[in-house]
This record gives C-alpha cells, sequence and structure tokens, in this order.
C-alpha cells in the first residue's frame, strides 16, 4: 500500500484509490451519494482532505456487512460536518445495524432450511413456497399468480 507523506494535506482521487483500495469509480461514486466531498482545483481536478480514507474505510466497512449506501449516508450525516468516523461512532452504529443485520440472517437462513421444499416451478401460487411466495403473500390478495402487473381500476 502507497504511503503518502505526511505534509501532503490533501490527495488526488488516484492517491485516495490506491490508499483506500477502492476504484476511482466508486470513489466518484461515494462522492456522488454524499459519502465524501472534495474541492475542486482551479485545473478542477479533486483533492480530498487526508481524513476522506478513514470515511472510506467506515463506507466499505459497512458495505462488507451488508449495510446499503442510503443507511450508510444517514449515519454519516448524524456527525458533526466535515469530523471523520471515530470508532465510538461505529460502536454505537454498528449495535443499531446489528438489529438489521440479525433480521436479515433468520430470514436467509429460514429460506435456506426451505431450499430443498422448493419444486422450482415458478407457478408462485403455492401455498408452501418460501422462496416464491413467503408466508403466501400473494395468496392473501386473491388467487393465482401475480407475476403480471394489475390493471388500473381492477379490484383487489
Amino acid at each position: 500500500m502507497p504511503q503518502i507523506p505526511e505534509q501532503i494535506q490533501e490527495l488526488s482521487v488516484g492517491q485516495l484509490s490506491a490508499r483506500s483500495g477502492a476504484a476511482v469509480s466508486a470513489l466518484h461514486f461515494y462522492e456522488s451519494k454524499g459519502l465524501i466531498s472534495s474541492r475542486r482545483t482551479s485545473g478542477n481536478q479533486r483533492r480530498y482532505t487526508r481524513d476522506t480514507l478513514r470515511r472510506v474505510a467506515f463506507v466499505r466497512a459497512a458495505q462488507r456487512v451488508g449495510i446499503p449506501l442510503a443507511t450508510i449516508r444517514e449515519a454519516l450525516s448524524e456527525l458533526p460536518e466535515e469530523r471523520t468516523p471515530t470508532r465510538e461512532d461505529w460502536a454505537r452504529l454498528s449495535e443499531a445495524w446489528r438489529r438489521e443485520l440479525d433480521e436479515r440472517i433468520r430470514h436467509l437462513n429460514r429460506l435456506r432450511d426451505h431450499l430443498t421444499d422448493c419444486i422450482g416451478c415458478g407457478c408462485l401460487s403455492l401455498d408452501t413456497c418460501v422462496l416464491s411466495n413467503p408466508d403466501d403473500a400473494f395468496g392473501e390478495r386473491r388467487a393465482g399468480s401475480r407475476l403480471l402487473p394489475e390493471r388500473v381500476g381492477e379490484g383487489r
């Protein structure tokens, strides 16, 4: 991993990419979503403060455990302007995210446990198919497949 001399306070997008391991396109995407920010030079080149490295690490760690970018952005917006997330911030946020992850794990375990029950026919009218029709959600509305969109004005 390339080292950046201490006297350099701003990083180019290439330096940030090399140091963080995130692709340049990912950094541009993060910026477009408000997860990181940069200033523009007179030549219209992006420059990032050094603390953006920690912010990118925070975003990537949260993504690795399945946290959606919108949730990450919301968490970062709660921090005072321009502040980089700290270890304490991560501990507080990860505790809140734990419940969501536990729920997803329960759901995935249920799908895995019922995988062998699926006959793969795709009919969606089977009340026991937890893959195509979990909890027979479609059957509660009415009989038959719900693959086709309902017509406007059609009764429910």
